[in-house]
């Protein structure tokens, strides 16, 4: 949902800076490597040792990479499909590393074994989403359906969590909570949008074997 109008929104918004880079002669392929490694060491520097804030401000510098490399390769023209792969998988790479460096905080200092779960249920169920997906459309089906919480959405709900939670740092009381809340969220509307993408698959999948038999039989 966020995706689709958030992505519209800030590609406007960082053409410019896009044309920068471009002008500059930096490849779209080098910023998507810069980012995923700006969003990694955000998460994994950070978040184990429960400095929520400034990870979140590091990860958000590196995330709108996932924008910009996009936008750098449509204005050179040199958009490709080792590019949306390379983008893809580290995206995914990237997402991973968010949820895992909230769990290494909670399975350490954080002392909290059912949010390190429910972190690495995110992890997992994130990955999943995304692969069904890709599955079924590896497989010719369109998967025409808007998830309630999708790779957006995810991020936008735990990044906001956890840097607002990393103001208790900073002595404002009681706003750590705010993280475990966005985690079961996020685990919640994963596992709702997981379902909503196997049934829209199984079901397309049904009226793509059913259109195959009757052109068969015709």
């Amino acid at each position: 949902m966020l995706n689709k109008y958030a992505r519209a929104f800030f590609t406007r918004v960082l053409t410019p800076f896009a044309a920068f880079l471009l002008r500059r002669g930096v490849s779209p392929d080098a910023v998507t490597l810069i980012g995923t490694a700006g969003v990694m060491a955000g998460a994994l520097v950070f978040f184990p040792r429960g400095e929520f804030f400034w990870g979140t401000i590091v990860i958000t510098l590196f995330v709108f990479s996932d924008l910009v490399d996009g936008n750098m390769a449509r204005q050179a023209g040199v958009s490709s499909r080792w590019g949306a792969f390379l983008d893809s998988t580290l995206d995914r790479v990237a997402d991973s590393t968010v949820f895992g460096g909230i769990a290494l905080w909670y399975a350490g200092s954080g002392d909290n074994n059912v949010l390190c779960a429910v972190a690495i249920f995110c992890l997992a169920s994130g990955q999943v989403v995304s692969y069904t997906k890709a599955r079924g459309e590896s497989i010719g089906l369109p998967v025409a359906v808007n998830g309630l919480v999708e790779r957006a959405e995810r991020l936008v709900i735990t990044l906001v969590a956890a840097g607002l939670a990393g103001l208790h740092d900073f002595g404002v009381p009681g706003i750590d909570i705010l993280l475990p809340i966005a985690l079961w969220a996020v685990a919640v509307g994963s596992l709702v949008t997981l379902g909503q993408r196997v049934v829209t698959v199984r079901r397309e999948s049904a009226e793509a074997d059913s259109a195959s038999g009757s052109e068969a039989t015709s």
